[in-house]
């Protein structure tokens, strides 16, 4: 059962995804190809990804019924060897605003598909089945460190609200100790950084289960 205290909703889920897009929008279009962060992929890549994550989240629960135990079966590709692979991808000659526009659309596609659904309905995920509530927070988690590692990669300042990163923390690493400033331990909780008296983790997973 989760504390009301750590609640996350779709609203969450679009005011990040705002705040992230108003970051990136500053940075320089020809740098787009730079490696994210500690990721194999680019920062194209990486957003790109990220409007996918959004896109197939919300897909599930345009189901009356879900699927519990497997993916939802779209046939996925990648654009090279050892990038991501993915259902959406974006056309390379809309630029940089093209492609946040499509990740502004899959996240308000997830936001609409969270409010509609029932609280009772549950959707697969490999980190565990799990509800509405419980998607909008994976979903923030993905908009939270993906930012971050396409910000290193462009150069960059990323500073998100600390009072959601510790409800995230809350909600989704229950086992993580929170101790110290509530974003870094969340990149340390996946697998960003390392922190004092904390060795970066070179394995990580949050736990989503939630209503199943």
């Amino acid at each position: 059962m989760r504390s009301t205290d750590a609640a996350v909703d779709a609203d969450d889920v679009c005011r990040i995804l705002a705040l992230a897009l108003d970051t990136l929008r500053d940075a320089d279009p020809r740098v787009w190809e730079a490696t994210a962060g500690t990721l194999d992929w680019t920062c194209w890549e990486t957003l790109e990804h990220l409007a996918d994550d959004l896109f197939t989240y919300a897909a599930r629960f345009g189901l009356t019924k879900p699927p519990l135990s497997t993916m939802m079966p779209f046939r996925t590709s990648s654009d090279r060897s050892g990038g991501p692979a993915n259902v959406v991808f974006v056309d390379r000659a809309s630029g940089p605003e093209g492609l946040m526009t499509i990740v502004e659309a899959c996240g308000g596609l997830l936001a609409c598909a969270l409010r509609a659904a029932p609280s009772t309905t549950v959707a697969y995920h490999v980190f565990g089945p799990s509800d509405p509530e419980g998607f909008a927070a994976m979903a923030v988690v993905e908009v939270l460190v993906h930012t971050h590692d396409i910000t290193q990669g462009l150069n960059l300042e990323w500073s998100p609200p600390r009072e959601l990163c510790e409800r995230i923390l809350k909600t989704l690493f229950p086992h993580v100790a929170i101790d110290g400033d509530v974003w870094e331990t969340l990149l340390w909780a996946t697998g960003r950084i390392a922190l004092p008296d904390r060795p970066r983790l070179t394995e990580w997973r949050w736990y989503g289960t939630q209503g199943a």
